[in-house]
C-alpha cells in the first residue's frame, strides 16, 4: 500500500471567548469608561482602573453590578485581549511599556483585534448554519490579520472588511429566515410591550429594544445584529434559533432560568435577571 505521509495537524479552535487569566487587564487598563456608560467612574485611557489589583485581577469583581458597575459585566472582547497579550505582544503586559505612546497603540490594536474577533464570531454561525466560500475566504483574511504586527493590524482597512462581513452576514440573514418575516431593521422600538408581536424571522437588525417587554416572545430565526437589548425582558422568551445574538447582548438584558439561549453561547452572558 502506499505510505499516506504524515497525518494532518488539526487546525485548532478559534479561541473567541474571553479569558482575562491569560490577559493582563488589559481592557481595565487601555480603555477609557464613563459613569453614564454604566461604570462607577470616569477613567481616561491608558490609566488603570482603582479597583485593579497587582495581579491584574479586579477587586470587585464578584459584586460589580451591586457596586455600580454593570458596565463591565456586559463588555466582551470576545478573545481578543488574550490576542493581543500573547501573540500580538509576545507575552509582554502593559506594565512593560515605556511610554503613553506605546500605551495607545496597544489601546488601538486591542480595539482594531476587537472588530476583528467580532467579525469571526458572526463568520464562526455562518459557517455552522449557511455555510459560504466566500465567508470562509474571509475568515482567512481576518486569520492573517489578528497574527499580523501591530503596524499591519493598525494599517488594515477594517470599514472595508467589516462591510464584507455585513454583506456576508446579511446574506446568510435572508437564507436562513422566513421572507414573510417583519422588517423591523434599526426600529425604535424602545420600552414597547412586544409581546403580541410576530418577531418570529424578524429583521431586528440595530433595532433599539432598549427595555422593551419580550417575556415569553418567540423569537425563532429573528436577526438580532446589533440590536440593543438592554434592561429588555427576556424572561421566558425563546431565543435559542435566533441570529447573530452576542453575549454582551444577553448579558445586559433580564433573563431568567426559562430564557432559551442558542446552544454557543453560555448560560453564564445572561444578565440582571439570569
Amino acid at each position: 500500500m502506499p505510505d499516506p505521509g504524515p497525518a494532518p495537524v488539526p487546525t485548532p479552535p478559534l479561541e473567541l471567548t474571553a479569558d482575562c487569566s491569560r490577559c493582563h487587564a488589559l481592557c481595565c487598563v487601555l480603555l477609557p469608561f464613563r459613569r453614564e456608560g454604566g461604570f462607577g467612574a470616569d477613567k481616561p485611557g491608558g490609566v488603570a482602573c482603582h479597583h485593579l489589583q497587582a495581579d491584574d485581577r479586579c477587586a470587585i469583581h464578584a459584586d460589580l453590578r451591586e457596586r455600580g458597575w454593570p458596565g463591565c459585566t456586559v463588555f466582551d472582547c470576545f478573545g481578543a485581549g488574550q490576542q493581543v497579550t500573547e501573540v500580538t505582544y509576545g507575552g509582554a503586559s502593559w506594565r512593560d511599556l515605556d511610554s503613553a505612546g506605546d500605551l495607545g497603540e496597544m489601546a488601538a490594536v486591542l480595539s482594531a483585534l476587537r472588530r476583528v474577533h467580532e467579525m469571526l464570531v458572526h463568520l464562526q454561525e455562518v459557517a455552522r448554519r449557511a455555510p459560504d466560500p466566500a465567508a470562509d475566504d474571509l475568515v482567512g483574511r481576518l486569520l492573517a490579520l489578528r497574527d499580523s504586527t501591530p503596524v499591519e493590524i493598525l494599517t488594515a482597512d477594517l470599514d472595508e472588511l467589516q462591510d464584507v462581513c455585513g454583506e456576508l452576514l446579511a446574506a446568510a440573514s435572508r437564507r436562513l429566515r422566513d421572507p414573510a418575516g417583519a422588517d423591523l431593521t434599526r426600529a425604535d422600538l424602545a420600552g414597547q410591550d412586544l409581546r403580541q408581536r410576530d418577531l418570529r424571522s424578524a429583521s431586528l437588525r440595530g433595532a433599539l429594544l432598549l427595555g422593551a417587554d419580550l417575556r415569553a416572545v418567540r423569537l425563532a430565526s429573528a436577526d438580532l445584529l446589533g440590536a440593543d437589548l438592554r434592561g429588555a425582558d427576556l424572561r421566558g422568551a425563546d431565543l435559542a434559533d435566533v441570529l447573530f445574538l452576542t453575549a454582551p447582548q444577553l448579558a445586559g438584558a433580564r433573563t431568567d432560568d426559562t430564557t432559551r439561549v442558542p446552544g454557543h453561547l453560555p448560560r453564564s452572558a445572561t444578565g440582571a435577571g439570569g
